[in-house]
């Protein structure tokens, strides 16, 4: 039985998750990817969730690639030992 390797730890830690709204389109693709974190605002803006600035992920990352303006940005941290 043989596994697959892990991937190397990462140097850094997601600090932060937000969208500039000066950017946003409402394309919708950041809610559709990842319900749990992104929603649509009452003019269909994109809006990260309250309690979730700080969520990673694969569909977190996803949605931040499939963001037809990259309006999406993942602050980074550096990690402590």
């Amino acid at each position: 039985m043989s596994t697959s390797p892990s991937p190397p730890p990462s140097d850094s830690a997601p600090a932060s998750l937000s969208i500039d709204t000066g950017v946003c389109i409402g394309a919708g693709q950041c809610a559709l990817l990842s319900p749990d974190v992104f929603t649509q605002d009452d003019d269909g803006f994109g809006t990260v969730l309250p309690g979730r600035e700080t969520e990673d992920g694969t569909l977190v990352r996803e949605a931040a690639r499939a963001c037809p303006v990259q309006a999406i940005t993942l602050g980074e941290r550096p990690r402590t030992p």
